[in-house]
């Protein structure tokens, strides 16, 4: 297992969030809490990479998976330093890699859907041409039961909202949690410590509560992670990587719901069809009730 580079921060931590007084659709006023956002900018070998909008939980994971994950650095042993800097907002990453040409490379970057940032660099794809994923069965039991276990880790946006959350999971297990202002600085950071921690993805599942675009889909393939899992919807580049890499696509997956876009070979239907009508039946009930309370 790699060993971190050195880090020094000029502050343990950023603030998360914070209190604001807001006005209902009454004209009542009330204390709510809002996501903290926090301009990081990268710096590798002292070349401007990216300025990154972060909560800043977890800055030098997010920092190492993000240059992972684009292309920039390939040998976590050659980093000599990170330097986290919350006072001048910036990442200062020294590798002994060779990075001639990190200004061509720069030119060459496509801007894409992701929220907080999103570009990925003309080299990612084909680094991607001769990646295969297993194709891992999915019990629906287990699903359910993840969707659940899923619903007690997202502090932040049940305090403040306006985040996204990504989970690295086993079966029922959550391995590693975070969330972020931006998706993909969510999966960034989790790459990151997969990366630290020289973890492979074969047996895990990638959640996210944000959109299954082809952003997201590349980065899960990158990390070796054969199922994707949203409560969130998917996009059309999305899905058609999905089929191209052989990812399990599982979108929209909330309660007792899911529709999967690709894979459906690998889930085992294991629920009894009468639970899942029951279960449904029940849920649109509520809603019929809710909405006659209105």
């Amino acid at each position: 297992m790699s060993q971190l580079p050195k880090i020094i921060k000029t502050k343990s931590a950023v603030k998360q969030t914070m209190s604001v007084e807001i006005m209902d659709e009454y004209g009542d006023l009330q204390t709510k809490e809002i996501a903290c956002e926090h301009p990081l900018t990268v710096y590798l070998n002292w070349i401007e990479i990216v300025t990154l909008m972060t909560l800043g939980e977890r800055p030098s994971a997010l920092v190492l998976g993000y240059l992972k994950n684009q292309g920039f650095i390939e040998d976590i042993d050659a980093i000599e330093s990170l330097i986290i800097d919350w006072d001048t907002n910036s990442a200062a990453v020294i590798t002994r890699e060779n990075t001639d040409g990190l200004d061509k490379k720069l030119e060459k970057k496509t801007v894409t859907s992701g929220c907080g940032q999103g570009t990925m660099y003309g080299n990612v794809m084909k680094k991607l041409e001769n990646v295969t994923l297993p194709q891992v069965k999915v019990k629906q039991s287990m699903l359910y039961g993840l969707l659940e276990a899923l619903t007690h880790h997202n502090e932040t946006y049940k305090a403040a909202g306006a985040v996204h959350g990504c989970a690295i999971c086993r079966g029922t297990e959550i391995l590693s949690f975070v969330e972020d202002v931006g998706r993909h600085n969510a999966v960034d950071t989790l790459a990151g410590e997969m990366w630290l921690k020289g973890e492979t993805g074969e047996d895990k599942i990638f959640y996210t509560t944000g959109r299954l675009t082809s952003e997201m889909v590349i980065k899960v393939a990158q990390m070796g992670i054969p199922v994707l899992l949203s409560r969130s919807g998917a996009t059309q580049m999305g899905y058609e990587l999905a089929q191209k890499l052989g990812i399990t696509m599982i979108a929209r997956a909330k309660g007792h719901r899911f529709q999967v876009y690709n894979g459906g070979q690998n889930l085992i239907l294991d629920v009894k069809g009468a639970d899942a009508s029951q279960e449904q039946a029940n849920e649109t009930s509520q809603s019929s009730s809710n909405k006659e309370q209105n």
